[in-house]
């Protein structure tokens, strides 16, 4: 019998247009700690959003009533987080950064001026990588000639075969990151894929990555917003399938031989990226997340 393909392999990513519109959203934010800096989302939104983001409060009722509580909080708290690892390792002169599921991320454009000799992967599935580039094209957007698009049906074709054909180099110092990933792979596909990470990773590599808490797949209902976020996963067709025990994350990463070098949950994001300058949180983020970096020494 022939198997059924998944929405993703059909059809550009929900999850990738939804981070790309909170992103946008972010961007025209006047209220501080929720500007965000990603103007080429903004970009990249079809007319009729850049109509609505023009009137402020219609946004703000949205994400109070409509969307799942917390996740506009959390994409920007995650976008600024991986924005400033993604500046750092730039700065470092890292030699590779691979970006698994891509979708419509933008910071090889945002931060090229930072990139002295940094190559950057973006892997992504063929629909949705195709919907971003026409997207590029249509808007002029230009792109590095660091920077590789590649193609790729994660289920059926090999990492290490579609890396190394495009110019990936092993044991070269990687940042490798995984931004809104983990949670929609199976247990095989995320063993595959941090045994890979595991086997190419050079000295002082980073993996960054989020993910959810095991409680959220058999729906306890005890995190911020996370019976909102779950329901709307689900009905997009791209359900969460892989999660992970609080006070686990040491033991995987070492499995993986990685070390960790911050975890930060929902609480730790407000207070970095939520307190104002009176020392007030002002935002409240999901709480079914958390956010790692671990590195190889």
């Amino acid at each position: 019998m022939k198997k059924e393909k998944s929405r993703i392999e059909t059809k550009t990513s929900r999850t990738a247009e939804f981070t790309c519109m909170y992103r946008a959203a972010s961007y025209r934010e006047t209220r501080e700690c929720y500007k965000g800096t990603d103007n080429i989302a903004y970009i990249l939104v079809p007319g009729f959003v850049k109509l609505l983001l023009r009137f402020p409060r219609f946004c703000q009722l949205y994400n109070k009533y409509l969307a799942p509580k917390g996740i506009y909080e959390y994409v920007i708290a995650r976008t600024k987080y991986i924005d400033s690892v993604f500046m750092d390792v730039l700065e470092q002169g890292f030699d590779q950064i691979v970006i698994f599921g891509a979708g419509f991320d933008s910071r090889a454009q945002r931060f090229s001026k930072l990139n002295k000799k940094t190559k950057i992967f973006e892997l992504d599935t063929p629909i949705t990588q195709e919907d971003k580039l026409n997207g590029f094209r249509e808007k002029n957007i230009m792109i590095p000639e660091n920077l590789i698009y590649i193609p790729i049906n994660f289920i059926q074709e090999s990492l290490a075969d579609k890396l190394t054909a495009a110019g990936f180099e092993k044991n070269r110092k990687t940042l490798f990151l995984l931004e809104g990933v983990t949670m929609y792979l199976s247990d095989d596909a995320i063993d595959k894929t941090f045994t890979f990470i595991q086997d190419v990773a050079g000295k002082g590599s980073w993996v960054v990555f989020d993910y959810i808490y095991a409680g959220v797949l058999r729906q306890e209902n005890k995190y911020y917003g996370e019976k909102d976020i779950f329901k709307t996963v689900a009905k997009a067709g791209e359900a969460w399938s892989f999660a992970l025990e609080e006070g686990e994350m040491v033991s995987f990463l070492r499995k993986y031989d990685f070390n960790l070098k911050n975890h930060s949950n929902a609480r730790e994001l407000e207070e970095r990226y939520f307190k104002n300058q009176e020392g007030i949180i002002v935002g409240k983020v999901n709480g079914t997340h958390s956010i790692v970096a671990g590195i190889k020494e």
